[in-house]
């Protein structure tokens, strides 16, 4: 293991990843919800998503949820947003940090926001303009990166040329989503090496569902590619609204229970992450996917 790196960063997107793809819950639950997260150690966290209440009901609440939240300095919080005015209203709330997506496949980007992959690539160079005016970072996520549940394999060439058009308009980072979990890791170092290739000096974060069971896997391939940077969602909570089929991120407990037997340092704490999925899973009333949160670590022993 001696060719991964020594740290990796952690972004915590379960508060609005996750949530967004469960029934509504009340803000008071997010917040407290965004809280704990605060205490595991994670330096990271998407908290909210600005989105038309009538497109995704679940972040209808985002001010009143971001008003309530105490951040922490220690701590990066960030905003998605679908759009210009999304964007907006994000700067307006005083986030340092933004995500804006845009999908590989011009299908899935159609259902996404009603608009072509091209049209949402202008709209995304004006928003990284505002921003930058504000000093506040933006970084593109190219969904849809490994694959489109309607039309199947995205080409390689046309991921990186997305990816491309965002960094030559300004993008402060990107992040490849494997929105459908169609990634493999072979699939991972053809995209993560292609990419790097064009653009090397372009920060890369990965953010891996685990619909078909690979996300674990995936995160190890990027790993011994020196990708340092990944999405994780508490409990495996998570989807795609316009994913039909689309199930849980990789969720953050078992992400950091494997780096960790690796020798890969995070800065979270894993019984305390453990903790906060235990509470995610009493917020959302389901049995959340994560099995560290069902077994416990593999240092966890039962009296004998």
């Amino acid at each position: 293991m001696s060719d991964v790196p020594a740290r990796i960063s952690v972004r915590e997107v379960g508060p609005r990843d996750g949530l967004q793809n469960e029934d509504p819950v009340p803000a008071a639950a997010k917040i407290a919800l965004i809280g704990s997260l605060a205490r595991t150690g994670v330096r990271r966290i998407e908290a909210v998503s600005f989105v038309r209440p009538e497109a995704i009901p679940q972040m209808a609440d985002a001010d009143e949820v971001w008003a309530g939240v105490q951040p922490d300095p220690a701590i990066r919080y960030s905003a998605l947003a679908p759009n210009l005015r999304g964007a907006r209203r994000a700067l307006d709330a005083g986030f340092t940090e933004i995500e804006v997506v845009v999908s590989a496949s011009d299908t899935h980007n159609r259902k996404n926001v009603n608009r072509s992959t091209e049209e949402s690539l202008d709209d995304i160079a004006r928003i990284i303009d505002e921003a930058h005016q504000r000093d506040v970072a933006c970084q593109v996520i190219v969904s849809t990166a490994w694959g489109c549940p309607y039309e199947g394999d995205v080409p390689v060439s046309r991921v990186v040329a997305v990816a491309g058009r965002a960094v030559a308009d300004g993008a402060d980072s990107v992040s490849f989503g494997d929105t459908t979990g169609m990634a493999t890791p072979r699939r991972v170092a053809e995209l993560v090496g292609a990419f790097r290739s064009a653009h090397p000096d372009v920060p890369l974060n990965l953010h891996f569902h685990n619909t078909r069971g690979t996300g674990l896997a995936n995160v190890l391939a990027a790993l011994e590619l020196g990708v340092d940077d990944f999405d994780a969602s508490v409990g495996g909570l998570g989807g795609c609204p316009y994913a039909p089929g689309a199930t849980g991120n990789i969720a953050t407990e078992e992400l950091v229970h494997m780096v960790a037997d690796m020798g890969v340092s995070t800065g979270v704490d894993l019984d305390a992450m453990i903790g906060a999925a235990a509470e995610a899973e009493r917020i959302v009333g389901r049995t959340l996917p994560s099995q560290v949160l069902r077994a416990g670590p593999r240092t966890r022993t039962i009296p004998g």
